[in-house]
């Protein structure tokens, strides 16, 4: 009697879990399936955004990768991916550190180191933009030299202004999320490092570091996949150029699509964007190790 009773019970909160989770589900496959479904239909066809709508098999498909561009886009994508990742993970792991502190100061810092998130991409692209002016920019302005050069005009400053500004804006992101991790290290590992001896810098290496392994992980993963999304703050600042030195995949599509009319090929590129992220989001999480739920505190 008493099992077919936690029976029927363990029965009916499934149930409740079920109804729980509709709302989710049904905001995810409204907004997120059905779309990407939309858009892999269109790289099918030709279509100029307003006319009808026509069938032409693989025709974008093969205009898309005989594109001579294309590998460059795909370079240029794979390049800000880098070494967006390269200047933000450190720099958010140091920063997330350093305010995981018990000291009050530290919380209000974590208050105005989050306030470039807030922001739109487009509002600080437009901001950085007027501020490096050559001319009538912040350099001229106070005589400095080194801030007057020509930073949209070259290749090289152009692509990393648009790394610099990326992550002035997201490494306050992504330091709250190891801010958060550093907080669910017990002190007794501390403890134990400086009984051991160790001061500082040894305690995060040997404690901290190797307890953020899923914090890197589910950062990075955030980090890698969101960069191949940059679009509204490089299409703002630099609009692909000087030439095409920052003309990432989704700013090729936005001008394929919006620009050229052409959303059969935009098409394509939104696809090919979206199983790149799947990928790589599959890839990093492989690296979290064998379970993916476990607690990061290995050592425990």
């Amino acid at each position: 009697m008493t099992t077919s009773t936690g029976h029927r019970q363990r029965r009916g909160q499934g149930g409740n879990l079920v109804w729980l989770a509709a709302p989710a589900l049904v905001f995810f496959v409204g907004f997120a399936v059905i779309p990407v479904v939309g858009v892999f239909a269109l790289s099918f066809t030709t279509w100029d955004g307003i006319g009808e709508i026509q069938f032409s098999g693989l025709t974008s498909w093969r205009a898309v990768l005989t594109d001579p561009g294309l590998p460059h886009a795909i370079w240029v994508t794979f390049l800000v991916m880098v070494a967006s990742w390269a200047v933000q993970t450190p720099l958010s792991i140091l920063l997330g550190t350093f305010l995981a502190g018990p000291q009050r100061y530290r919380a209000m810092l974590s208050v105005v180191y989050f306030i470039p998130l807030l922001l739109s991409s487009a509002a600080i692209a437009i901001a950085y933009k007027a501020l490096l002016d050559p001319n009538f920019g912040l350099g001229a302005g106070l005589g400095i030299a080194f801030l007057s050069q020509d930073w949209l005009g070259r290749p090289g400053l152009a692509f990393g202004l648009v790394i610099f500004v990326v992550s002035w804006q997201f490494i306050p992101f992504h330091s709250l999320i190891y801010q958060g991790g550093v907080r669910q290290i017990p002190r007794s590992m501390y403890e134990a490092a400086q009984l051991d001896g160790a001061g500082r810098v040894r305690q995060f290496f040997s404690v901290t570091l190797p307890q953020l392994k899923h914090t890197v992980i589910t950062s990075s993963t955030l980090m890698v996949v969101g960069s191949l999304t940059f679009f509204d703050l490089i299409f703002v600042l630099t609009e692909g150029g000087p030439g095409d030195a920052t003309r990432v995949l989704a700013l090729d599509m936005y001008k394929r699509g919006f620009q050229a009319n052409l959303m059969g090929p935009a098409s394509v590129i939104a696809v090919t964007l979206v199983l790149v992220g799947l990928v790589l989001a599959l890839l990093l999480r492989r690296l979290g190790g064998r379970d993916a739920g476990e607690s990061q505190l290995e050592g425990v």
